[in-house]
């Protein structure tokens, strides 16, 4: 075989950053050179790796500026509950109510519920955060977040909530109500979270759940009867706050293991 016919002596290395690239591998352009020399419209900032860094930047501008606000609790709800209604007042009552205890109350950042949490945080001279999420719908933030940050990327935002948060209330909702209840509800029962209180607002409206998740899920043996424990339900504004801002540690597992 002659020298020139073979692949394994005929090939110069290349290296690639870190890489070591050899024969096939090794018939690639350089870094610099792709980036300076791609043109075209702009369809690099729609790839995976520029999403990391997109990723990225949402986790650093949410960590910087929330990071000196001091105390918190995170109030979810509807953006359709209308203003004037019984659950809108009881949002306000709850924002204000926070605020006068000195603690930063953080919400999605859009109407109903979110705006009355806000509201009532102005009204009592509190810190009055919104986190708002990029949707096909966008109404921006309302009229009554203080600081505001939007993000794109809901588990972003979902960090935000609980990181910066000493606990949830929350009032009546629907799906991205109920979609941050049962995640605080799951990072609580496996410890992500080691002290995190879960205050529902409105036994009337969340006692049906209460009955399905004990005649439904515990009767089938899909949670434990202790998880109920994760998460208080009352009525009154003013005791939703206090058991949010009482509550201790949760209790460590002793080695009881959750059941898969």
């Amino acid at each position: 075989m002659s020298i020139s016919a073979d692949p394994a002596r005929n090939s110069q290395p290349r290296r690639k950053g870190p890489l070591e690239l050899r024969r096939k591998q090794a018939a690639v352009e350089m870094s610099d050179q792709h980036l300076l020399d791609t043109k075209g419209p702009g369809q690099f900032v729609h790839t995976d790796p520029w999403r990391v860094l997109r990723i990225q930047s949402e986790f650093v501008e949410g960590f910087g500026a929330l990071a000196d606000i001091g105390k918190a609790v995170s109030v979810f709800g509807s953006a359709r509950t209308k203003p004037g209604s019984v659950y809108y007042e009881m949002g306000v009552d709850v924002g204000r109510k926070l605020a006068e205890a000195g603690v930063a109350v953080i919400t999605g950042g859009g109407p109903g519920s979110m705006e009355a949490a806000n509201r009532g945080t102005v009204e009592g001279n509190g810190v009055s955060v919104g986190l708002g999420i990029e949707l096909p719908f966008e109404q921006g933030l309302n009229q009554w977040v203080d600081l505001g940050i939007n993000f794109r990327y809901f588990f972003a935002r979902k960090t935000m909530f609980v990181k910066y948060a000493q606990g949830f209330i929350v009032l009546p909702g629907g799906l991205g109500t109920l979609d941050e209840l049962f995640e605080a509800m799951v990072l609580v029962q496996t410890r992500k979270v080691t002290s995190f209180p879960i205050v529902l607002l409105g036994v009337d409206f969340w006692g049906p759940m209460i009955d399905w998740i004990k005649g439904t899920l515990v009767a089938e043996g899909m949670v434990s009867e202790k998880d109920l424990d994760l998460i208080q339900v009352v009525d009154d504004p003013a005791e939703a706050v206090e058991r949010v801002l009482r509550a201790g540690p949760v209790p460590p597992l002793n080695g009881e293991q959750r059941p898969e």
